[in-house]
């Protein structure tokens, strides 16, 4: 029996995303604007919850200013998974948003002994992907938390908010939102709130709504910076809107379980070949079939647990239609594992065939701007 873990360093076991939501405090995602019924992952659920929405949707609607903030924590390659927040960023980006991506060096080091040349190694490839799937860097914030900025006023900013923010918070805090802690993890939980706060500092955009978009495992981090930007805000000069968050489920990995960057036959790597995501896909991808072909058609599928029939949910089948007949011959029987499995590798490659040959130019484009 798997043991079940849940922090934002680590997850295990199934998410209860229900009994969270309610831990959390968090609201259920519902109607909104007739735009966000465009994007397929507010239209199909997969971004369930949220806090504070309401700011950043009065924001797109009467034209002004807001950020749109995360991080990445460059570790492992970039895969299917990581698509997640990226494509929420860039719809928000077209939105009118100002995106700030943080590239978590420190916390990389602090929390997975990994140094920082491979860190923006890393991250570089990163920053590649999400230029190849639509995002404008003259629209954007990229910086690493070793070297916030080589604007002075903006870098000196930035680190005195995470020393100020120390300040707002006690070691009894971090203990009752982490659990387990170490100094590393403080120093990077800071540098965090820094990260998600600073937008609004005077060097930066000024006081404005920020929303981040994220998994449910993070968010301890935005729950202690949300607590300390109320009390900072008593005692400083500088005022910050609250922040705004939403939280996605976890695209599941090919196992089943959660994708994990130490594990490659857990998930679709962008830069996989056509064979490999074959193999991929046949070899290792959870079934909700039948053990039988002749129980299968008598019984059907079970298309809730089925990762290829999950992953044209999340992305690789854009038509509701098309996708509601899948899930409807798919449980009646009708359409076969191996045909749905067939389908789900056709429309993956076609998808990964695409982005690849736009990976080529965002490649140079990165390294002119980043080296």
């Amino acid at each position: 029996m798997t043991k079940e873990v849940f922090n934002p360093w680590d997850v295990s076991g199934k998410v209860n995303y229900s009994k969270l939501v309610k831990q959390f405090g968090l609201t259920p995602m519902k109607e909104l604007p007739e735009i966000f019924q465009k994007n397929v992952l507010f239209r199909r659920g997969t971004v369930f919850a949220h806090r504070d929405i309401q700011r950043i949707l009065k924001a797109i609607k009467e034209k002004k200013k807001f950020v749109m903030m995360t991080g990445l924590m460059p570790t492992g390659k970039f895969h299917i998974g990581h698509m997640l927040v990226a494509q929420q960023f860039i719809f928000y980006q077209k939105l009118g948003a100002k995106i700030y991506i943080a590239v978590a060096d420190i916390e990389a080091y602090n929390a997975r002994d990994q140094s920082l040349e491979e860190s923006k190694k890393i991250a570089l490839e990163y920053i590649s992907d999400y230029v190849a799937l639509g995002l404008d860097l003259k629209k954007c914030d990229v910086y690493f938390q070793s070297e916030r900025s080589k604007d002075a006023k903006k870098s000196n900013a930035y680190y005195r908010l995470q020393n100020l923010l120390a300040r707002h918070t006690t070691f009894a805090e971090f203990k009752g939102v982490y659990g387990d802690i170490t100094p590393g993890k403080m120093l990077s939980s800071l540098l965090q709130a820094s990260d998600m706060l600073h937008a609004q500092l005077p060097e930066f955009e000024k006081e404005c709504p920020v929303i981040i978009p994220v998994g449910i495992d993070q968010d301890p981090h935005i729950r202690l910076a949300r607590d300390m930007s109320k009390r900072i805000s008593h005692h400083s000069k500088n005022k910050f809107t609250q922040l705004s968050s939403s939280y996605h489920l976890f695209m599941p990995g090919l196992d089943g379980g959660k994708m994990s960057a130490s594990k490659p036959t857990s998930y679709i790597s962008m830069t996989d070949t056509a064979n490999e995501v074959k193999n991929k896909i046949n070899k290792y991808a959870f079934s909700g079939g039948q053990k039988t072909l002749e129980e299968h058609k008598k019984k059907g599928g079970n298309p809730d647990v089925d990762v290829s029939f999950q992953y044209l949910k999340f992305f690789f089948e854009q038509d509701d239609k098309k996708l509601t007949q899948i899930e409807k011959d798919y449980k009646s029987g009708k359409l076969l594992t191996g045909e749905l499995k067939k389908y789900t590798i056709e429309k993956i490659n076609k998808f990964l065939a695409k982005h690849q040959k736009k990976l080529v130019k965002a490649r140079k484009l990165v390294e002119k701007q980043f080296n």
